[in-house]
């Protein structure tokens, strides 16, 4: 079994245990901070290699990169 399945598994058996709003409230935040921390980790990384620094940082403040909404599927 993968990483990736127990994950899965694991996530499932937590949600199995949220029983209200506040529970589920502090596992999405639990989440949450925790790939914030994967995101920073690897922004860290590339960093400290010399693959991301500040005229990239400065380059990409203000773009708009998100993918539009196909308003086709409405």
């Amino acid at each position: 079994m993968s990483y990736s399945e127990i994950a899965q598994l694991e996530l499932m058996n937590a949600a199995a245990n949220v029983t209200t709003k506040e529970d589920l409230d502090a596992l999405k935040l639990t989440l949450s901070l925790f790939f914030a921390e994967l995101a920073q980790k690897a922004i860290d990384k590339l960093w400290d290699e010399g693959k991301f620094d500040q005229a990239k940082l400065d380059e990409l403040r203000g773009k708009h990169l998100r993918t539009p909404y196909n308003d086709t599927l409405n």
